[in-house]
């Protein structure tokens, strides 16, 4: 989060550089040490959000030092709100674009800055004027707006998570998952930093703590990085088999995936099964057996989601059977698009696997063999591989027909929920949603799609929206639950950051067309109010859950909140609450 202070200066000041006028560069430092120390403190706070090389979350810091004083950049880090607060014109159009205000961090230490600032020093702005794309730029690529519909929907707080936030600052939690066991329908909750919560009366009592199982678990850099997710087997009450994915250092342990030396490591993602002792005891206690580990470029876009399908029986192809979301580690944006976009290669895929299995290269989990690629006479494709080209999946969720829904996370311009089907493309980085990117020129541009388009044999989404609606989706569930009949056939969803929420209806999904998106409300106490006037801030880090009843939770990072929604009723638009 500390990056997004100083990506703002950037943006701050590029408009003021025209005056001739050089910053004064001299108080940088430029000895190995302080440097070498900054990158370190560069990967830890700030490689989440921002590279060198193209703008992604956040800016490319590329060029920074040659546009604003070292001085500056200290208090802007320290002091960002009360900047933005003073009225100064660059910076409020800064907030507007990328919809988030970053906490202030008085905290950080003047070395730690120095060190960053020498850094950041090192890296001239790049060049980005290399590639070709057919077509003109689109500088609104979804002209329409998100309609709002006349759905409001009821919250209830249920519960409050126990902040994991060092020194109350924001976020003072990262709850990002609400799932449950499959036998006795426990819920359970997830704070990425490291603590897997059993629900016992609607109280969350610490089931799983990862800082004490795995030594070498870090929850930095990176906005997802940490505890990423859990699954438990679907006859877990009998075998006691619970699946988690986690984040380590670079380096941690030798890499099932991998890829050149010549490329960095910023930190490994890693899938453990956990052989429970006492299915029914309210703590853990077990041990575990690693399946796979995968190396990432940067600290975005890992393995932060893992699922079985809830409709398999015993019977069925699928039962037993772990899908696993795999982002593109920002490979693209760092410069490695080739990473990406591959049979041949694990990052941006959807993975399924038979985790009791032993055919796998590793010898640790199994190929099942209706695996899209698991019978490919190239010998190079991965069989693991169930869908790939994708950015960042986010949630894998089942609709009640049995349709598999992704929400892939885009990089400037498209965000996108999508049906996804074994062994289908979906296009990243080559394309964002239904436009073309080129990974090797400006990643902020989208393009038309050309007339030669159905020899690429893309799959598309199923329901998109561009960035003047939102800045990151976040996946939800279709509503199965018997409580708010209003809700049936609807699949839930919404935006990260923003906190907007949104819906599709199932029955009017169908692959190669787009699903009508539509914008819905919520109101605690009778009072309408949105997800930002609710948290009190200014980025709301917004996720979905559900129930073993099929009943739907909102969970807020900032504050550690869960809502259930407890009553829905339609009542007329009169004007758009804007957050």
């Amino acid at each position: 989060m500390l990056i997004i202070s100083i990506a703002t200066l950037l943006l701050f000041y590029i408009s003021s550089c025209n005056s001739g006028t050089p910053v004064d560069r001299n108080p940088i430092s430029s000895e190995p040490a302080v440097i070498a120390k900054g990158k370190s403190s560069f990967i830890q706070y700030c490689s989440g959000c921002h590279n060198f090389r193209q703008d992604g979350i956040g800016p490319q810091l590329g060029g920074l030092t040659s546009l604003v004083s070292p001085d500056w950049i200290q208090q802007f880090v320290r002091e960002p709100k009360r900047i933005i607060e003073s009225g100064d014109l660059r910076a409020q159009q800064l907030v507007k674009k990328y919809k988030a205000i970053m906490p202030a961090f008085p905290a950080l230490k003047d070395e730690t800055m120095v060190g960053i600032i020498a850094y950041l020093n090192t890296h001239k702005k790049p060049d980005q004027g290399h590639g070709k794309s057919e077509g003109k730029e689109l500088s609104n690529p979804i002209p329409q707006a998100i309609e709002l519909s006349n759905l409001v929907v009821g919250l209830r707080l249920v519960t409050e998570i126990p902040p994991s936030s060092d020194s109350g600052k924001l976020p003072l939690t990262r709850i990002t998952k609400l799932g449950f066991e499959p036998n006795t329908g426990t819920t359970f909750i997830l704070d990425l930093r490291g603590k897997l919560y059993k629900m016992h009366y609607n109280k969350p009592v610490v089931y799983m703590d990862m800082t004490k199982l795995k030594p070498k678990f870090i929850h930095e850099p990176g906005l997802a990085t940490g505890f990423g997710s859990f699954a438990f087997h679907p006859d877990f009450s009998k075998n006691g088999l619970l699946y988690t994915t986690h984040s380590e250092a670079a380096g941690s342990a030798k890499p099932d995936f991998g890829y050149s030396d010549s490329i960095k490591v910023t930190l490994q993602w890693v899938l453990t099964e956990w052989k429970v002792n006492n299915p029914g005891a309210a703590v853990f206690s077990g041990t575990g057996r690693e399946l796979l580990r995968v190396n990432m470029v940067s600290g975005i876009h890992g393995v932060q989601e893992i699922a079985f399908n809830p409709f398999a029986k015993p019977d069925d192809k699928d039962y037993g059977l772990l899908f696993i979301g795999v982002g593109d580690g920002g490979s693209v944006e760092e410069g490695y698009p080739f990473l990406a976009h591959s049979k041949e290669k694990v990052w941006g895929t959807i993975l399924r696997i038979d985790p009791r299995g032993r055919n796998s290269l590793n010898g640790q989990y199994g190929i099942p063999r209706d695996n899209p690629f698991a019978q490919n006479q190239n010998t190079r494709s991965l069989g693991e591989i169930f869908a790939y080209g994708f950015r960042n999946p986010h949630r894998i969720s089942w609709s009640k027909s049995g349709k598999i829904l992704v929400c892939n996370i885009g990089q400037h311009n498209i965000e996108s929920v999508n049906l996804v089907m074994p062994g289908k493309d979906y296009g990243w980085p080559i394309r964002e949603g239904n436009f073309v990117l080129n990974p090797n020129e400006d990643l902020n541009k989208v393009y038309p799609l050309p007339k030669n388009d159905s020899l690429f044999k893309i799959t598309y989404p199923i329901a998109e929206y561009d960035h003047d609606e939102g800045k990151a989706i976040c996946g939800g569930f279709e509503y199965w639950g018997k409580a708010l009949p209003l809700l049936a056939g609807k699949y839930l969803f919404g935006d990260i950051p923003t906190g907007r929420l949104f819906y599709i209806n199932m029955a009017d999904v169908k692959q190669g067309k787009q699903t009508l998106i539509k914008e819905w409300r919520i109101s605690i106490n009778g009072t309408q109010k949105t997800l930002l006037q609710l948290c009190g801030t200014d980025r709301i880090d917004l996720h979905f859950g559900k129930d073993s009843q099929g009943e739907l939770f909102l969970l807020t990072k900032p504050n550690g909140k869960v809502y259930k929604l407890a009553n829905a009723k339609l009542k007329p638009v009169v004007q758009k609450i804007k957050a």
